[in-house]
């Protein structure tokens, strides 16, 4: 069974799952719900728009208005701002074309196509990704139309700027911070994409756009997410990305290209703990458990039809993966989007040298933790990390 929680937190997770695959749901009574509590940590996660339709899906207990009018007043915010980004990247994507320039769309909008409601999902960056040649034509053509640029990471050949306004980010490579092994498979993942042609197409609004194949947006997806959840902080949002396309495209993914990347990036443990949190906590189907990689660790007696989403105590996990499920919760909640809740007041207050020692021991607390659900990695990570911040400082 789940961990136990406030009456208020199971229901934000129930909300999130109903709203996530557009279920019915049955609360707790009303009066053990604080909904304002509900919506203070549907912002931190980011995932106002998912609880939204969570709570249009309520069988039993509903809000009262003064609550229910926050998440509309939101999600009416969100409908809004993610047509106008729609509009943007069509527009964006169509110019480069026109100069020769060849981009695809990674993470954000482009996965937030696998939602029901695309729209009620909370939008973030443009995040478009080149290969070496376009990147750098792209900085020539897209800095002029910016109102602020940011200095270039040429390490990671990464550059961020404001076209009014939204921030767009140029991404050359995606690698992370903690791990090389990572790094390689998602450079081979890029050479697909830019070189063997592994593309989708949104049809946005008639302008085409172009995203990652599904077996490269996995990749990429989960990397990213993977990055923050062991440096500064992952939210629910970018899961439930995961999650949707995963959904999405179950009949699609090539489930032994991914187990052999992930093998080479070793990953595998982080793919499988993140996937029993997945069912467990957010209610991914179970008929995609095989892409999860956990066909030696659940006992089931389901037909792949059988959609077990909302009551996780009917499958058989192995209990050293449901702690590491209890785990990611406990710090992605702690954590908050992109580490929300962390109290960062520290970086104005101090000298620069004494920053990055407060940082350096703040990390290694957080990956002190982080241990008791990967041992085998977080070291081999940790130190990673260490070498990549350490060596960037030197070349600034």
């Amino acid at each position: 069974m789940l961990e136990k929680k406030s009456n208020t937190e199971i229901a934000f997770f129930a909300l999130v799952r109903a709203g996530l695959w557009e279920k019915e749901v049955r609360l707790v009574p009303s009066g053990g719900i604080d909904f304002a509590e509900v919506f203070r940590l549907a912002e931190e996660q980011s995932v106002v728009g998912l609880v939204a339709a969570g709570i249009e899906h309520i069988v039993d207990a509903k809000p009262q208005e003064k609550d229910l009018l926050q998440f509309v007043n939101v999600t009416e915010s969100l409908m809004i701002q993610n047509q106008a980004m729609n509009y943007f990247i069509g527009i964006m994507v169509e110019k480069m074309r026109e100069a020769g320039i060849f981009t695809v769309l990674v993470k954000g909008q482009g996965v937030g196509q696998c939602y029901e409601r695309p729209l009620w999902r909370s939008c973030g960056d443009v995040d478009l990704f080149f290969d070496a040649e376009n990147y750098e034509k792209a900085k020539g053509f897209l800095t002029p139309l910016a109102s602020e640029v940011e200095p270039e990471d040429k390490c990671k050949k990464h550059l961020a700027m404001t076209i009014d306004p939204w921030l767009v980010e140029l991404h050359g490579l995606m690698p992370t911070e903690i791990s090389e092994r990572i790094n390689a498979g998602v450079k081979q993942v890029q050479n697909d994409i830019f070189a063997g042609c592994g593309v989708r197409v949104w049809k946005n609004d008639g302008a085409d756009v172009p995203l990652p194949s599904p077996d490269n947006d996995v990749i990429i997806v989960f990397t990213h997410y993977l990055q923050h959840f062991f440096v500064g902080g992952v939210g629910l949002r970018q899961i439930c990305d995961w999650c949707r396309l995963l959904w999405t495209y179950r009949e699609r993914i090539d489930r032994d290209l991914l187990l052999r990347r992930l093998q080479e990036m070793g990953i595998v443990s982080e793919w499988k703990a993140f996937g029993a949190f997945a069912v467990e906590y957010l209610g991914l189907p179970l008929s995609v458990y095989r892409l999860l990689l956990l066909d030696d660790d659940v006992n089931l007696n389901l037909n792949d039809n059988e959609n077990v989403n909302m009551k996780p105590e009917t499958w058989n996990l192995k209990p050293s993966l449901r702690r590491k499920a209890r785990r990611i919760s406990r710090v992605v909640m702690e954590a908050g989007n992109f580490g929300h809740n962390k109290d960062n007041s520290y970086r104005s207050k101090y000298p620069k040298f004494v920053e990055k020692s407060i940082t350096f021991f703040r990390r290694l607390g957080e990956y002190a933790r982080l241990f008791a659900i990967f041992p085998a990695d977080t070291p081999r990570f940790f130190v990673t990390y260490v070498g990549r911040r350490t060596k960037a400082a030197i070349l600034r």
